[in-house]
């Protein structure tokens, strides 16, 4: 750990203690029931929403329980990948409670996800044209580049127990050691996040892509070459295993279109039907301007991926495409702004141009730090609209 590293840290632990602040906040002023005189305990404040499949899943397994896979009202529980919830169960079995154990793993994993960041964005600084004056701009990027993450309006999913602050924690540093050329630790570390989500597979192909455009001898790198096997065992496993108790090759597809209307439609369907469900009154509102977020996160996801592969960035381009191509080609749009966490290009992208523009770190600052207050008001409280 560096000097840098632990600035980087004081970042981190000062926007958790603010998001902390805004929980506490919000379980007083808005309560369950109007007439309480005590507000739910902190840690409910966040059994909400997906946390619930994480839970039963780490409680009960894919295939026992109210909900489970094959009873009469599934709750599609297939659809998430096994590593986060194995994770909460080991947690729990040490004593540790099952909503504090999602809590406690995705800040840990908070914590190793923007120091990898950081590092990433020096790196990717130290051989940018807009490379500084010396160290105290690669310091800067790095904390930056965690600050527009964790300001992010969406960032209450790094809190909570969700995946994302677990995938990044193996993504980011996996990507932070192929940028190094130690295939055999980011191949490893790869595996970490295929066995979290689906975006894992996107990452594999960054890899796959930066393994072969990057620099390094070609002997060298075909040595490692054996390593890239290594990320398709996990989810190869997970689709096996439930190919074994379903009979059912696409078990998991099948549940994301049962689940979220994941089924596969044309990229201008999939934009036609979440701009009505936006604009076209036929949606409460609180359902209306998620579908508005969600045009708005596809809009930037696609400028992004304009950005890298005008900058000849290919293997960010390929992990962005791919990511981009599997959210927008669903009957409407789902989780893009969630989305928008995985996405380190962009958080990089804008801590170097805010080293140019200056003016942009205090912008965003403004603008995202309320919305991001206002998420995490409406996720602990039950009123998340999407």
């Amino acid at each position: 750990m560096t000097p840098a590293d632990w600035s980087v840290l004081r970042v981190y632990l000062l926007s958790r203690i603010g998001v902390w602040i805004i929980v506490y906040s919000a379980a007083w002023i808005f309560p369950n029931d109007p007439e309480a005189k005590k507000p739910a305990p902190w840690v409910a404040r966040w059994d909400q929403w997906d946390w619930g499949h994480f839970k039963r899943i780490a409680e009960f397994g894919y295939f026992n329980g109210q909900g489970a896979v094959g009873s009469a009202q599934p709750d599609n529980r297939e659809a998430f990948f096994p590593g986060f919830p194995a994770l909460v169960r080991l947690l729990h079995s040490l004593g540790v409670g099952w909503t504090l154990s999602g809590l406690l793993i995705s800040f840990v994993a908070g914590a190793v996800a923007v120091v990898a960041l950081a590092r990433i964005a020096r790196l990717y600084l130290s051989g940018s044209e807009a490379a500084g004056e010396g160290a105290g701009e690669g310091v800067d990027v790095g904390r930056r580049a965690a600050l527009f993450l964790l300001l992010s309006p969406c960032a209450v999913f790094l809190a909570a127990g969700y995946t994302e602050a677990i995938f990044l924690a193996f993504a980011l540093p996996a990507w932070l050691a192929a940028k190094r050329g130690r295939w055999p630790l980011a191949s490893l570390l790869a595996m970490g996040a295929m066995a979290t989500r689906i975006s894992g597979l996107f990452l594999v192909a960054a890899l796959v892509a930066e393994f072969f455009l990057g620099s390094g001898g070609v002997r060298e790198r075909l040595r490692s070459l054996p390593w890239l096997a290594l990320p398709a065992l996990p989810v190869a496993g997970y689709f096996g295993y439930l190919y074994a108790r379903t009979g059912d090759l696409m078990a998991w597809k099948h549940a994301e279109e049962r689940g979220w209307n994941r089924e596969f439609h044309a990229p201008w369907e999939a934009w036609h039907n979440t701009w009505v469900s936006a604009f076209g009154h036929v949606q409460s509102t609180g359902f209306a301007v998620m579908f508005q977020a969600e045009l708005l996160a596809m809009l930037v996801g696609v400028a992004l991926l304009g950005v890298l592969a005008w900058r000849r960035r290919w293997p960010e381009a390929v992990y962005m495409a791919l990511g981009l191509w599997a959210l927008g080609t669903s009957y409407w749009y789902v989780s893009v702004p969630r989305a928008t966490l995985l996405w380190w290009p962009l958080w990089i992208g804008l801590a170097v141009c805010s080293l140019r523009w200056r003016w942009l770190k205090e912008a965003y600052v403004c603008v995202a730090g309320p919305l991001m207050a206002l998420m995490v008001v409406a996720f602990t409280t039950g009123r998340w609209a999407g």
